[in-house]
């Protein structure tokens, strides 16, 4: 008997297809955009493997990894993605204080060309193999499964994620805890968006979900500020003499990372109350 696609591949392969498209053109030029859309694309790829691995759970155990090829070139374009975030506030505080920086500007010069190189040559020297393995196997993996099945699934890794978040009213959100629910709400709206996609409602009602998107849109400036902070910091920290502008500037980073934090803070345990109670 012939084994039936679930239609919750359709998504799989149009977003594979896409991947695939961005990688290769990636292979003849690293470009800024093409490498943060291709990381949007591989960390859908990498839920989708997620969401089968608990499909096939009882089946495969833990081994069942269909995205493991692509992990060490999803870190570099994490990197460049981070590293565009960090390039776009020095162009912001050069706009808003006349100031220069340059040697700030020359350390994430020489970092872009490093992680730039490294990503092209990782890039060029793999295979195409893997590409079609993943395909091959995850349209394998999709076929003779329940609707119902990938609708629990989808519902177990959701939970999942909200068992995650570390929601410490006493203590307040660390920079560790905003990372983990900036990063799991990602994922949130995606599963939520596979969901849809097979014909199922939604797991939250149109308020919570529009407040998850609107507490994700809002963590967006707070991690760009995080970053900033994070990669001025570590510049500055073997320096034995830093100047009033560098000092300056780190102070405004911190004070626009602590206004930020309370924000979303704020907002996270308003909405963590209502689905987690």
């Amino acid at each position: 008997m012939q084994r039936k696609t679930s239609p919750i591949f359709q998504a799989f392969e149009q977003q594979h297809r896409e991947a695939k498209e961005l990688f290769l053109a990636l292979g003849k030029q690293i470009k800024s955009k093409k490498s943060i859309e291709l990381y949007n694309k591989l960390s859908f790829l990498e839920l989708y493997s997620d969401l089968m691995a608990k499909v096939h759970f009882e089946k495969e155990g833990l081994q069942f990894d269909l995205f493991s090829p692509f992990k060490t070139l999803q870190k570099n374009l994490r990197k460049i993605h981070h590293l565009k975030l960090v390039e776009r506030g020095i162009r912001e505080r050069i706009q808003t204080t006349g100031e220069t920086y340059n040697s700030y500007a020359g350390y994430l010069d020489k970092s872009k060309k490093g992680l730039y190189t490294e990503t092209f040559d990782q890039i060029i020297g793999s295979s195409l193999k893997d590409w079609d393995e993943l395909l091959l196997k995850s349209q394998q993996s999709s076929k003779n499964i329940k609707p119902l099945t990938v609708n629990t699934a989808i519902n177990q890794l959701i939970q999942e994620e909200l068992e995650y978040f570390q929601l410490d009213k006493s203590n307040g959100l660390d920079s560790k805890a905003l990372k983990d629910i900036f990063e799991g709400l990602r994922k949130i709206i995606m599963l939520e968006n596979l969901l849809i996609h097979l014909g199922f409602n939604s797991i939250f009602v149109d308020q919570i979900h529009d407040e998850i998107s609107e507490l994700k849109e809002k963590l967006k400036p707070w991690y760009a500020n995080h970053l900033e902070l994070q990669s001025l910091t570590y510049f500055l920290s073997d320096k034995e003499q830093v100047s009033k502008k560098y000092v300056d500037w780190v102070k405004e980073l911190r004070h626009k990372k602590k206004n930020l934090s309370s924000q979303v803070e704020k907002q996270a345990l308003t909405l963590f109350q209502k689905i987690l109670d």
